[in-house]
């Protein structure tokens, strides 16, 4: 008689490349016959994939540890904050194993210590594309691992380790593969996107019959030729950033970059250990939205730095009223166990960390609805992500999934009894805006 399938819960945390990490082992998982479940009642055991980047996410990835443990009692910790294990075991002292990111090999070494697999090949149906925790047309795709960089209040190269990118030829195929799965757009991340394949020296491999370096620039050409979306998350302004804008010009690639400018006074970004040449970038945001007039660029920034005075948080107003950014992201500063900012002389108070914040976020919205409310009347193209009688949630080419805006569509139907599909590529024309989003209807 045969045994029971052991069944695994899994709690997945953190960012885009901690999912890409989950996703990774779920399919191992599944590959060797475990039946992964949703509730911790029904579930042998538990793998709880962490984060550990700020305060709140260290202490959301512990609450998340003591829930599973309460709940189930055999708990496996990997992830970012399993570089900390000391953190982990002194709270939760029962935990089986801890591990780190993206170490696939140890999770599933602990997984077996604690429910030997019991495989059954028969039953082994696996998506070539494997187990994915995003709907079914779209996809992260994961380029590197580490950074290179010391930014002086970030610890993830303590974590992660430095940049490692992986091989232009080996990105390639699994993007092929997913989009022959169905995806429709590709995401691209990594800790420095701009920084692919400087570790490798920029190495050539061949696809598709052709050559290709391990460069930024060439993945995106390469990337261009599967007929996707294709867009560009954690890009550092660097100078070869401009070649992709003839790609986006030409509708090869999304015209998106996500790049994290995190402040605009040289001094708080040489305290950063950031790049600092704030007129040189505001001259190349110029100079991008004149090749690439569609051009959306979202941010993230840190107001409160550590010495940051009233004159360089105006620098930042400044800026942002200049720059024009499309989508902005911002967060008070917040010392993070291990990061070299928290010796830094001048700390903020929280009161006026808050307070920064607050006009921060006032200036930005008035900035994103005046460019929301400039796109009404015109019709765009839209992916959908959710339908039904009533309409649909769709995004533009200007909308990352979960941290930027949508699309509201208010009418479901193309023809009578047909409605719209999640995956589905739809012009619509703007009819309304508000501070994030676009309301919308089908066009013709």
């Amino acid at each position: 008689m045969s045994q029971a399938t052991q069944k695994i819960g899994f709690v997945s945390l953190g960012c885009p490349k901690a999912l890409v990490d989950s996703e990774r082992i779920l399919t191992q998982l599944k590959v060797e016959g475990y039946e992964i479940v949703p509730s911790y009642g029904a579930a042998d055991a538990v793998v709880v994939n962490t984060c550990g980047f700020i305060d709140a996410a260290v202490q959301e990835s512990l609450d998340a540890i003591g829930e599973a443990l309460h709940e189930n009692g055999k708990v496996i910790v990997t992830g970012c904050l399993g570089k900390r294990s000391e953190l982990i075991r002194e709270a939760y002292p029962d935990v089986l194993a801890i591990t780190g990111p993206q170490d696939y090999a140890s999770v599933m070494n602990a997984v077996h210590a604690t429910l030997p697999p019991q495989r059954n090949p028969l039953l082994d149906i696996i998506p070539d594309t494997g187990i994915k925790l995003t709907p079914k047309h779209y996809a992260y795709l994961k380029i590197s691992e580490g950074c290179n960089h010391r930014c002086s209040f970030c610890i993830i190269p303590s974590m992660r380790g430095d940049l490692v990118s992986r091989p232009i030829d080996e990105v390639l195929v699994e993007a092929e593969r997913l989009v022959k799965g169905g995806v429709k757009e590709l995401l691209v991340i990594s800790q420095d996107t701009s920084a692919y394949g400087v570790d490798l020296k920029y190495a050539e491999r061949q696809w598709r019959d052709k050559s290709y370096r391990t460069r930024m620039t060439e993945l995106c050409e390469g990337l261009s030729e599967l007929g996707v979306w294709t867009r560009l998350h954690y890009v550092y302004p660097y100078p070869h950033v401009d070649e992709v804008m003839q790609l986006m010009a030409d509708g090869k690639l999304l015209p998106y970059l996500d790049i994290p400018f995190q402040h605009a006074s040289p001094r708080i970004l040489k305290l950063m250990k950031r790049p600092g040449n704030i007129d040189k970038t505001l001259e190349r945001i110029r100079n991008w939205r004149k090749a690439v007039p569609e051009l959306t660029i979202r941010s993230t920034f840190i107001v409160g730095f550590p010495g940051e005075t009233d004159a360089e948080f105006e620098e930042l107003l400044d800026f942002l009223r200049e720059a024009e950014l499309d989508r902005v992201g911002a967060f008070a500063y917040s010392p993070v166990d291990g990061a070299k900012a928290n010796e830094l002389p001048g700390a903020v108070s929280e009161e006026l960390k808050e307070d920064r914040l607050e006009q921060f976020m006032a200036v930005q919205a008035e900035i994103s609805a005046a460019k929301l409310q400039r796109k009404i009347g015109r019709t765009i193209q839209v992916l959908v992500d959710e339908a039904g009688a009533d309409g649909a949630i769709a995004r533009s080419a200007a909308d990352a999934p979960e941290i930027d805006g949508v699309v509201r569509i208010a009418h479901g139907p193309l023809q009578p009894g047909q409605l719209l599909k999640p995956g589905q590529f739809v012009d619509v024309v703007v009819e309304a805006a508000d501070e994030h989003d676009l309301h919308a209807r089908l066009a013709g």
